[in-house]
């Protein structure tokens, strides 16, 4: 049988897909974008479905099931908190999975999944399939998934590197219906763009003081972060990696111009190595897809710590909420409120701290709530998570400059970083620093 045939018998109505969903089924989305139209054809079936367990790495589309009073049929546990499920995480409507040092990873005791949904290109004259412009741990969650549905979206992006499944490791396919712009596009976390504020701008100033020709850079995902590379942290500089969950805003146009081109990476030279692409344009997508410039491969690959520590002159750049005066960093939760997940972080920044020449550089506004608090506090409150330990902060920026932390005595960290704290909150921080660490 010639296999299109094979893969025409495999097609199936959304209606058809989630009719394969029971009462009690663990029902689990792949990481990136949703398989829409099956969630859809899923939700509609509230009121005959009971106990089916969900889990939504990075929930994207709002199925209804964040809403009070659909708890009895969808108990969901989310793996980042987005703008789509915010107000569901902090009413505790919906359960937050922390993984492992992998983002998305679950643990060794968490139950496969029933149905797994997933987004594919169609296939190619192979049978191959593109996963599009995100891949992470697709292809072990297909591999370990009890039956694998996949959305058919004729807008996904090919690329090289790992990101293809041969159309007979899928169990069924459902053509997907469009919602208008390409995969990839946008910003990397869902907001709608804005200018960027004056403090940003400075931020950006102080980060590009840190970075030096022939670095291999990742960005985190964050307000902060985002803008930076469209703030010219990169301007004058040469030969540049990248080695980086996905590719914020500017990167891609940085690759066509050759300042991006790795050419002094330690590992993959010549190579933009990912595991999900976001922040571009329709142009710039388009550019991306079959360009061998990039390499979508695994997260557990990407995020490897040993695979970060071995490229020569690391940088990582993430976010962060607060930080306390002996350099804890939270970028998780204010109190208990979870505001975020750790995601690639750790993993970057250890290796960063291990490379040769790496540096692991922290980005926080110095106040928040319209300047009414400041973002740097004598110690973490309460219930506070502590993303990095003290012990691996590095190079902390705000607006007003850059505190170097590594290395450190207790009382010259909080020397530093009340140097770059709000000018209205120095007094009151020097007072506690007082009080903590001189007798």
């Amino acid at each position: 049988m010639d296999w299109r045939e094979e893969y025409k018998r495999k097609l199936i109505s959304a209606e058809q897909a989630a009719n394969m969903v029971k009462s009690g089924d663990r029902l689990v989305f792949a990481a990136g974008r949703e398989a829409f139209s099956i969630g859809l054809a899923v939700a509609a079936r509230k009121d005959e479905l009971k106990n089916i367990s969900v889990y939504a790495p990075s929930p994207g589309y709002d199925f209804g099931w964040y809403d009070p009073g659909w708890q009895d049929s969808f108990d969901v546990a989310i793996g980042l908190p987005t703008i789509t499920c915010q107000d569901a995480v902090d009413a505790r409507l919906v359960d937050v999975a922390i993984g492992t040092l992998i983002p998305f990873e679950e643990g060794p005791d968490a139950p496969k999944a029933d149905v797994l949904l997933t987004e594919v290109s169609p296939p190619d004259e192979h049978g191959f399939c593109s996963f599009g412009a995100s891949l992470w741990n697709k292809h072990k969650q297909v591999h370990e998934a009890k039956v694998t549905i996949a959305e058919v979206n004729n807008n996904l992006i090919r690329t090289y590197g790992d990101n293809y499944i041969h159309f007979s490791e899928i169990d069924y396919f459902v053509e997907h219906v469009s919602q208008g712009g390409a995969p990839g596009m946008g910003t990397l976390g869902g907001r709608t763009p804005k200018e960027p504020e004056p403090y940003q701008k400075k931020i950006a100033q102080n980060v590009a003081s840190l970075i030096r020709d022939g670095d291999t850079i990742q960005i985190g995902i964050g307000r902060t972060t985002e803008p930076l590379v469209k703030l010219g942290i990169f301007s004058g500089r040469r030969d540049l990696g990248w080695h980086s969950e996905a590719t914020p805003p500017g990167v891609i146009s940085l690759v066509r111009e050759g300042v991006i081109n790795g050419s002094r990476k330690t590992l993959h030279p010549g190579k933009v190595v990912i595991t999900s692409i976001g922040g571009s344009s329709r142009e710039e997508m388009e550019w991306v897809n079959m360009n061998p410039l990039f390499m979508l491969v695994d997260v557990a690959y990407l995020e490897d710590i040993r695979v970060i520590a071995a490229h020569d002159n690391f940088v990582a750049i993430n976010n962060a909420l607060m930080i306390d005066l002996s350099g804890q960093i939270g970028a998780e939760t204010l109190g208990t409120r979870i505001m975020s997940q750790a995601g690639g972080q750790i993993p970057f920044v250890f290796g960063a701290t291990l490379s040769k020449g790496g540096r692991a550089i922290t980005c926080l506004p110095s106040t928040a709530q319209g300047g009414k608090v400041s973002r740097i506090v004598p110690t973490l409150p309460q219930g506070t998570v502590v993303t990095i330990q003290r012990n691996l902060a590095d190079l902390i920026v705000t607006e007003y400059g850059v505190a170097r932390l590594k290395g450190k005595t207790l009382r010259q960290r909080a020397q530093e970083l009340i140097n770059i704290a709000h000018p209205d909150f120095r007094e009151e921080l020097k007072r506690e620093a007082a009080r903590l660490y001189w007798p």
